[in-house]
């Protein structure tokens, strides 16, 4: 399920399996991938299950839902009657498009006053969505997730996409699929969400994704109600594991110990022989370094968050992340930026694992936890931007043409003149300019407009002043009259 952040994604799920996320999401986002499996009955009457793969809208989570594309065998792209096509409609098109994935468009909202079908139809049409009866094949139904209107339509049309596609695996098989979610639980130990895409996994059973292992002594169903069995299609929950498995990771299961071990092996050499730095990750320039830890309740979660770090990131100053985790913050965090004054830890969704938050900030290390992804991403720009270099720099305010010198007193000199641009400020810096040449530097001691004395005199005035300055002023001379400010 993909679309815009607030088109109707999670009140479509809603209604489909009668329960209520909506109200309950921090910030009113989902921010996790979530599965689920309803039942629906075919046109003959028979039981068909359907598993749905949510992804969350918010920009941040790109990876995910690039990763909800590979998982999936069908895509439907929520668009808001209302609203018509967003930026993040079409970001989840291309994802769509460039997994190849068959493809439902539900057309949401439609109980709204100001729904128009119609010039939603018109908008998809010219972002290359060719939908049924507009010249193309793309099937879509108009919805209202709210009222539940044409939501049976909807299975219809995955069940029969699902046909034509002739989708199938084989249920002898042990089970492979991927890692949807992982996260790590204080009382239940690393759990990860997977979806299984071939084959079939028992109780006893070893499962093993990238370098991390578990025997499947403990599984759930979406409902969290533990099984001893799951074939392909459905999500399950594995709870067990000895390390966080990667999202999207392809996992593996095996009948004893032994395979299940040797296939580790071959997957550490596997990432050992394939590691590869880039350029930027070796060299930092210039850039002032902030050492930053993410501690999150999911991989995913910190992995949005990574993301959005990186776009912070500028050649003056850098975050560096020097852990990516799922748990509560612990003392092992601390330690690992204790030495760092400015070192930033950030939770999300966590809690401090018997660790003095005074005690870390008596340290310089900069620590918050938040619920919201925005809210994150708003502190750690308030922190780049007080931590930033700051450079001095020249800014002109104004130049003024010398007309006459009346006296020379030491380095005191006192002459008039006509203000050509922008302004002369009392006790302002001048450059002296001869024929575009600076000659040299003074400061405006006193300013007189009308003989009065004045704090500015503004373009195109003329005015008399006292300059202080070793190098004797002429007429014609430009006057360029500057301040030093901290950028």
């Amino acid at each position: 399920i993909m679309g815009h952040i607030d088109h109707g994604k999670s009140r479509l799920l809603d209604y489909i399996r009668k329960t209520n996320i909506v109200e309950g999401e921090a910030g009113g986002i989902t921010q996790h991938v979530a599965a689920y499996e309803v039942i629906h009955k075919d046109d003959t009457g028979a039981d068909k299950k359907i598993t749905f793969l949510d992804t969350p809208g918010h920009e941040a989570f790109s990876k995910i839902r690039e990763r909800g594309a590979e998982l999936a065998d069908i895509a439907i792209l929520v668009v808001s009657a209302e609203d018509g096509v967003k930026a993040q409609t079409i970001e989840a098109l291309n994802v769509i498009k460039s997994g190849n994935l068959p493809y439902i468009v539900a057309i949401n909202k439609i109980d709204k006053p100001g729904a128009d079908i119609e010039k939603t139809k018109m908008e998809l049409v010219e972002h290359e969505v060719y939908l049924e009866g507009l010249g193309g094949d793309v099937p879509f139904v108009s919805i209202s997730a709210k009222e539940g209107t044409n939501v049976n339509q909807l299975l219809d049309l995955i069940l029969l996409v699902a046909a034509l596609k002739d989708f199938k695996a084989d249920l002898s098989q042990p089970a492979s699929g991927f890692i949807l979610e992982s996260s790590l639980d204080s009382k239940r130990g690393i759990s990860a969400t997977l979806v299984i895409k071939e084959g079939t996994i028992k109780k006893g059973m070893f499962a093993v994704a990238g370098n991390s292992f578990c025997p499947t002594r403990i599984f759930e169903n979406f409902l969290g109600k533990t099984i001893n069995e799951a074939s392909f299609s459905s999500p399950i929950r594995i709870i067990g594991w000895d390390k966080v498995p990667q999202v999207g990771e392809k996992f593996f299961s095996f009948e004893n110990k032994k395979e299940a071990e040797h296939a580790i092996c071959l997957n550490v050499e596997n990432i050992n022989s394939n590691k590869k730095f880039t350029a930027n990750e070796l060299n930092n320039g210039n850039a002032k370094i902030i050492p930053l830890i993410i501690k999150s309740d999911t991989i995913g979660s910190a992995e949005a968050i990574e993301k959005e770090v990186q776009k912070l990131n500028t050649d003056e100053i850098a975050y560096k992340i020097v852990k990516k985790d799922v748990g509560a913050i612990n003392e092992g965090d601390t330690k690992l930026v204790g030495g760092n004054k400015g070192a930033v830890i950030v939770g999300f969704n966590v809690k401090t694992d018997q660790v003095s938050f005074e005690q870390i900030e008596k340290e310089g290390v900069n620590i918050k936890i938040f619920s919201i992804i925005y809210e994150v991403i708003d502190w750690l720009k308030e922190i780049l931007e007080r931590e930033r270099p700051r450079k001095e720099v020249e800014e002109v305010i104004g130049n003024l043409k010398i007309l006459k010198l009346f006296s020379k007193n030491k380095d005191k000199q006192v002459v008039g003149g006509r203000v050509i641009s922008g302004k002369i400020v009392q006790r302002a810096m001048v450059k002296i300019l001869r024929r575009e040449n600076e000659i040299g530097k003074g400061i405006v001691t006193e300013l007189q407009s009308g003989k009065i004395k004045t704090p500015e005199v503004s373009e195109g005035a003329e005015c008399g002043m006292m300059i202080e300055s070793k190098i004797e002023i002429a007429p014609g001379d430009i006057l360029e009259s500057f301040v030093i400010v901290c950028k």
